[in-house]
This record gives C-alpha cells, sequence and structure tokens, in this order.
C-alpha cells in the first residue's frame, strides 16, 4: 500500500477498538496460552517497557521496522524485535521509553515521529517484564543508524507482507521453556519471528485489518 493511502486510514485506526488477548492468542505458545488467560501480573511485579511499532515511507510503500537483536547471553538474544526497551528513570512516560529507545537503537529523530495509539501490553515471562507497545508514524522517509552493542540489523517490512496471511507459519523451535515445540510465528523474509513480538504483531495486524 502506498503511503498516502496508508495515511488516510490512520485516524480510523487510532479510534478502533483493540482485540487485545484475542488477538495475542492467536500467535501465543501452546503453554503460554493459560498464562495469558489467568495470570496476575502484579503478583511477579514484573519490570516495565516499551516498544516502537514504526511506520514510514519508503519508495512510496508503507513499511514497518523491526530490528534483529544481538547475540549476548540472555533469554532474548538474537531475536526479532520492535525497537524498544526498558523504562528509565528520566522518561515522562512509557511513550517516551518507545521513542527514547528507537531513537537510541535504530537513530530515527523522536520529534519526526507521531504517536497514533497504544496498544495492550505483553508479558514476557522469561525475563519477567510488562511491555507497552506504541503504533508511531514517520511522514518521512528514514536512514537507520543502528546501536552497535545492542542491534545486529534492521528489517524493513512492506505493509503488503506483514499483512499477508500466507506469512503467518508454525514451526519447531526451542525455546527456554521448551525443546522442539510447535510454535506460531510471523515469516518476514528469512527470519521466524514468533513470541511477544508475533503477539504485538498479530493485535497491530488485526487493527488495521478492521479498518481497511
Amino acid at each position: 500500500m502506498e503511503f498516502h493511502d496508508f495515511l488516510k486510514y490512520v485516524p480510523k485506526i487510532a479510534k478502533e477498538s483493540l482485540p487485545a488477548t484475542t488477538a495475542h492468542l492467536k500467535m501465543a505458545p501452546l503453554f503460554r496460552q493459560e498464562l495469558l488467560k489467568e495470570i496476575d501480573y502484579d503478583s511477579y511485579q514484573p519490570k516495565k517497557a516499551a516498544v516502537l511499532m514504526l511506520f514510514y515511507p519508503k519508495n512510496n510503500e508503507t513499511h514497518l521496522v523491526l530490528i534483529v537483536r544481538n547475540t549476548y547471553p540472555g533469554v532474548h538474544s538474537s531475536q526479532i524485535a520492535f525497537p524498544g526497551g526498558k523504562v528509565e528513570l528520566e522518561d515522562q512516560s512509557l511513550a517516551h521509553t518507545a521513542l527514547r529507545e528507537a531513537e537510541e537503537e535504530i537513530g530515527v529523530n523522536r520529534m519526526q515521529i507521531e504517536i497514533v495509539k497504544s496498544f495492550t501490553e505483553v508479558y514476557i515471562p522469561p525475563s519477567n517484564f510488562l511491555v507497552s507497545p506504541f503504533l508511531g508514524i514517520s511522514k518521512r522517509e528514514l536512514e537507520f543508524v543502528i546501536q552497535e552493542d545492542e542491534v545486529a540489523g534492521i528489517i524493513e517490512l512492506s505493509l503488503r507482507d506483514f499483512l499477508d496471511d500466507n506469512n503467518v507459519v508454525m514451526r519447531k523451535l526451542t525455546t527456554s521453556y521448551a525443546n522442539e515445540i510447535d510454535v506460531p510465528a510471523f515469516l518476514v523474509k528469512e527470519h521466524i519471528v514468533w513470541g511477544a513480538t508475533a503477539m504485538m504483531m498479530s493485535e497491530l495486524k488485526e487493527t488495521i485489518k478492521m479498518v481497511l
């Protein structure tokens, strides 16, 4: 979809009700589905984080940016994610966290990003983070400058491919919970996107499809 056409739908997206857990469950591994329905986040005292789901024009087409995290000793090593991170003391809000982290990780000027809508938070059990996603729009083409100690690469996903149901697959993966289990995922070029990021993508995808 051309970006100027996508912008016409942005006010509708901002007003649309979120599918929330219904959308999350479609991309949640089976062992996490009951947890999603029953968990009391407060009892875990999770750390807070925020991510930016950023749409922007590239060659006039609408794109969504994802990052490839560096390899490191941790549960999210090498995973595909939205730019974002944990809340810092200086952050004025969760939206501010998402913008600050995106600026640090991929070099986008926060002043040229409009926050359109907050989406449903996602709890990540292995790291005990409660993550708040925010939909953002840049009306200008972007030049990314990655923070090399945290980010290994950038993935620019066209809206057309994002909305294509053929890119939702099942894969056997080894996770922090179990070995060789079936996990729903998004196939993004040569990458498999699963877990919390896939759950956020599912809600974003369904919300956009409701207004198209």
